[in-house]
């Protein structure tokens, strides 16, 4: 209430990309305020029931709700963020180096659409500065995911180079790593996300996971692979394929998308990817042929116009164990983390489920 009364009318009268900067550095400055994350978590925290308890990637999550990549690129408001009732978080896009991204303007609101565009491309301090970051952090509060890239000057044939050398110096400070190869917004990305080019990366992440995992004497950590919504049937299905082959953790489905299907906004004719509400419907049907194509062997994680606890069921029941907003956080504030767990638990008890792993593809069984 407390956001879309004051917050949101304040907010969107910005630059969206100057009230994003102004977030970011005000979750960060309040975290390091005494009492402050105490009266953050009273506020907005989230006391999930056991219900909705879920063990995945051999971490502990509190509720299935998490946040996307993008929001927090130089893992800079981590703190703060943990408090708002979040299970989970992910951090970047990093790049091996830091880069300015695509000029300015870059981020669209498409209010009528309860959408965003944004053509970003990346821009990020670079992997040092995030070790770095992550590394002074007090003790964790959620499971916190690297999303990795690569450099906009890196070619193609090199890409693996940058996904490698992002994972040495953040593998310590992941609790599990995102290869994003779905961004629209860096030129050729997705083009890895298919045939020989992704068995070839995913195969070198592997290598890269399974020597830092050995030089610090532990467990190799958990890596998933970011997907676009924009295949057709049969290229997700090579695309899902190649994944599983390559012993990955799991698959993200999905990033932004291309299309403006729908659209009302005059921002509609902006290049980029197009998140949001436009996306709900797309994203799960990806998330559902991913399930149906793995038998539900190979853990989802659903993103993409998540703006009710309903969206956020129909991609569980679809196949998703955990879910993930963005653009809900920036239209209806932090309040919907609330919103979502609670209405997720009404939905589990009006189908007669007892926790949510009951729910996980119940649309296939």
């Amino acid at each position: 209430m407390l956001y879309r009364k004051f917050a949101k009318p304040f907010f969107f009268k910005m630059d969206p990309e100057k009230a994003h900067h102004l977030v970011i550095d005000g979750l960060h400055t309040a975290a390091r305020i005494p009492g402050m994350k105490a009266v953050m978590s009273g506020v907005y925290g989230v006391q999930a029931p056991e219900e909705l308890r879920l063990k995945l990637f051999g971490l502990d999550f509190s509720h299935p709700v998490g946040l996307a990549a993008g929001l927090d690129k130089n893992a800079k408001a981590v703190d703060g963020f943990s408090r708002i009732g979040l299970s989970f978080m992910e951090v970047g896009t990093v790049t091996p180096k830091g880069q300015p991204g695509n000029e300015l303007p870059r981020l669209f609101r498409l209010p009528p659409d309860e959408a965003l565009v944004n053509r970003m491309g990346f821009n990020n301090e670079g992997a040092e500065a995030m070790a770095q970051r992550l590394g002074r952090l007090p003790k964790r509060r959620i499971p916190i995911a690297v999303n990795i890239g690569k450099n906009k000057a890196t070619p193609n044939e090199q890409a693996y180079e940058d996904y490698r050398e992002c994972l040495r110096k953040l593998y310590r400070q992941g609790d599990f790593f995102v290869v994003n190869i779905s961004s629209p917004n860096t030129p050729g990305l997705r083009s890895l996300q298919h045939g020989d080019e992704l068995r070839m990366l995913l195969s070198e992440v592997k290598d890269e996971m399974a020597k830092q995992a050995a030089a610090v004497s532990q467990q190799v950590k958990p890596v998933l692979v970011k997907i676009a919504p924009d295949m057709n049937e049969e290229e997700l299905e090579m695309t899902v394929d190649t994944i599983r082959q390559s012993g990955v953790d799991g698959i993200i489905a999905t990033n932004t998308t291309l299309s403006r299907e729908g659209l009302h906004h005059e921002h509609k004719k902006e290049a980029g990817g197009l998140s949001g509400r436009p996306l709900t419907a797309r994203s799960t049907e990806v998330v559902r042929s991913i399930y149906r194509q793995t038998g539900g062997t190979l853990p989802i994680i659903g993103s993409g116009g998540i703006f009710s606890a309903e969206d956020a069921y129909d991609k569980i029941r679809a196949g998703a164990s955990l879910v993930e907003i963005y653009t809900a956080l920036i239209y209806k504030g932090p309040g919907v983390l609330r919103e979502l767990t609670d209405g997720l638990l009404k939905l589990l008890q009006r189908d007669g489920f007892r926790h949510i792993q009951d729910a996980i593809g119940a649309d296939h069984h």
